[in-house]
């Protein structure tokens, strides 16, 4: 079976992170864990590595942009991994509210750090979701990313 990282993440947002009522275990017991559901230790190491990036971009300057009179411009290495309905829909979450500058920042840095050479709208969708859970003063941007990707599907028009 074919693993990648992002598999990783998803199985530890499922049964840890999104579930606060467990206690959470050491990094030892999750890897080991991790092993015994069929991970790769390599995988294992670049998730964990994925998610101390995570970590640290809690300590990420706030970016002070007029979102209204500035436009994102993507890199062409972002471009050739976030496809256009993928930045489409960041920049929809970013006019709705959902998204400030600095938290796209943040899913876009960590969409880079995937080992994947294209990233699909259900992987920016979870990622958007772990990067909100992760950031201070999130958690009213992460309940309605929540309620939009659960509860009303949104379909973007092209």
């Amino acid at each position: 079976m074919k693993e990648n990282v992002f598999d990783v993440l998803m199985y530890l947002f499922e049964n840890y992170f999104y579930n606060d009522d467990e206690p959470q275990p050491d990094r030892d017991s999750l890897e080991s864990e991790l092993f015994e559901a069929g991970f790769t230790s390599a995988e294992i190491r670049k998730a964990f590595a994925w998610l101390d990036g995570l970590a640290e971009s809690r300590q990420a300057p706030n970016l002070n942009i007029d979102g209204e009179r500035s436009i994102r411009v993507f890199a062409e290495q972002e471009s050739s991994k976030l496809d256009v309905d993928c930045r489409g829909f960041l920049l929809f979450l970013e006019q709705v509210g959902i998204l400030t500058p600095t938290s796209r920042e943040i899913i876009v840095e960590r969409v880079m750090a995937l080992d994947d050479e294209e990233v699909d709208i259900d992987t920016l969708k979870w990622v958007v979701l772990m990067v909100l859970f992760n950031q201070p003063g999130q958690e009213e941007a992460y309940a309605c990313m929540e309620t939009l990707l659960f509860d009303n599907p949104v379909q973007l028009l092209h």
